[in-house]
């Protein structure tokens, strides 16, 4: 079936707020210039505008024009520790996830093995799970995660589509994370995943998930988008 003339305007709006292109706060072009631009009627553009407010992806401003809505940043951490699919869940909003590789990592570095407490001496296979995330079809974050093989033992990498969260607590209970964030440009292979221009700004998060009894879950270094994120801490003072 042939898609109705404002549902493809509205599309085309929408991908231009999602690229950026038209971003927050910012007016739209008129009714007329669009409806010239797209060669339909006023009409048509009203429709696909009315469409788009109803989303919640555009507010109209009486005697003044549409604009694109402030869109509030996820915070990460407002609700405690969460994996991926629960803060989706929590937002509202359907998740879905592409995995990138999942494979066994022969001679992991000094740093993964340090993080993961594994002494290099011992048989402890990690493996490397790298996956990106989207929420709504629209990249978030990509991540990067070395897992100590007893946790994963026997999957493959049509397992790891949904929650690692859920996956890990069949064997350990997760308890806390501790994380170090900084903000870096993005480098081109992450910038094509999140549909970030290269040298543009993106968080780089590296967190230690641990048990309740301090022992080394996994290790993940994720990007996220910095238009999208934003890191929610409680900070607790000690008096000396």
């Amino acid at each position: 079936m042939r898609k109705a003339k404002f549902r493809y305007v509205a599309d085309i709006i929408k991908q231009r707020v999602d690229d950026g292109e038209y971003g927050t706060k910012q007016k739209l072009p008129s009714e007329y210039d669009l409806a010239d631009e797209f060669q339909v009627s006023r009409l048509t553009v009203r429709k696909a505008i009315a469409l788009l407010i109803e989303s919640q992806v555009l507010v109209k401003s009486q005697g003044k024009g549409t604009y694109v809505i402030d869109a509030p940043k996820i915070e990460s951490g407002r609700l405690g520790l969460q994996g991926f699919t629960e803060a989706s869940q929590a937002y509202g909003r359907d998740s879905h996830t592409e995995v990138i590789s999942y494979v066994k990592v022969s001679h992991p570095s000094k740093n993964v093995l340090d993080m993961l407490q594994i002494n290099k001496n011992h048989e402890v296979s990690v493996y490397r799970l790298v996956r990106c995330r989207y929420w709504d079809n629209e990249p978030m974050t990509v991540e990067q995660i070395y897992i100590p093989e007893p946790l994963v033992k026997g999957l493959s990498k049509k397992d790891f589509t949904g929650s690692l969260f859920k996956i890990i607590e069949k064997q350990e209970k997760i308890a806390y994370s501790q994380q170090e964030i900084e903000a870096v440009l993005a480098k081109d292979h992450i910038g094509k995943l999140l549909h970030v221009s290269v040298g543009g700004p993106i968080l780089k998060v590296q967190s230690v998930t641990y048990t309740a009894e301090a022992k080394p879950i996994f290790l993940d270094t994720s990007y996220y988008r910095a238009d999208k994120y934003r890191f929610k801490t409680t900070l607790i003072r000690h008096k000396l």
